[in-house]
């Protein structure tokens, strides 16, 4: 082979070369881009989370002090508003067009994120969210909470790095934080729905659901209340 055929065929494989270099920096800025702009999105709905339930607290606070006796006039027909429930104590925060039912916190994996009030393509695009609850967040039944598996590691990427008695801690809409410990941890078909309405003899549980690293199976983890 003559040394021109031969340059021009190591110029092409080097440009080949290149060329398959840049494409695979530009998939993995892609996905820190990503990691970084939900990481943003979803600090500000938790920080919306966080401020409506201080709110509460400062209106149950107030409405549990005790105030002195005092005689007032009689007023008659004169309609007054008892609803103490108004304001933002009632107004339910919302991202990305869907109510934030509560939040989830795993330390192990430092993972803290807004819990979405149902599975939609567009919602579990956005954060986490409830697939099913037999009575809602922190109540006795099971609530299985669905998340993507993605490479950067956002919501539900780092699940398989759990282990056996890890913490994973919940927040409902009325401030009440539960802490449940991780018991079971297996993998599955994405035909197998058993564990979604499985009975929990009146414990308060929680299922995470979220897609293997080859997308061919489930990764499900099963939590007790401790």
């Amino acid at each position: 082979m003559s040394e021109g055929k031969y340059g021009k065929i190591l110029t092409i494989i080097l440009g080949i070369v290149v060329i398959a270099v840049l494409i695979l920096l530009g998939f993995l800025g892609y996905d820190v881009y990503r990691k970084k702009t939900i990481d943003k999105d979803t600090s500000k709905a938790l920080d919306d989370f966080d401020t409506k339930l201080n709110s509460i607290a400062r209106n149950d606070t107030v409405e549990n002090v005790e105030l002195p006796d005092i005689d007032l006039p009689t007023v008659e027909n004169v309609t007054t508003n008892t609803n103490t429930t108004g304001g933002n104590a009632t107004k339910r925060v919302q991202y990305k067009g869907y109510n934030v039912d509560g939040k989830i916190q795993i330390p192990a994996i430092n993972l803290e994120y807004p819990i979405l009030e149902k599975v939609t393509p567009s919602s579990i695009e956005a954060a986490v969210a409830i697939l099913y609850s037999a009575n809602g967040l922190n109540q006795p039944g099971n609530t299985v909470i669905s998340g993507h598996n993605y490479r950067n590691g956002s919501f539900f990427g780092n699940n398989d790095k759990l282990k056996l008695g890890d913490k994973v801690y919940i927040t409902d809409n009325s401030g009440t934080k539960l802490k449940y410990n991780i018991y079971n941890i297996y993998e599955t078909s994405p035909d197998d729905g058993d564990f979604i309405m499985r009975e929990t003899n009146g414990k308060r549980e929680i299922s995470l659901q979220t897609c293997t690293d080859n997308s061919k199976g489930r990764l499900i983890i099963w939590a007790v209340e401790e």
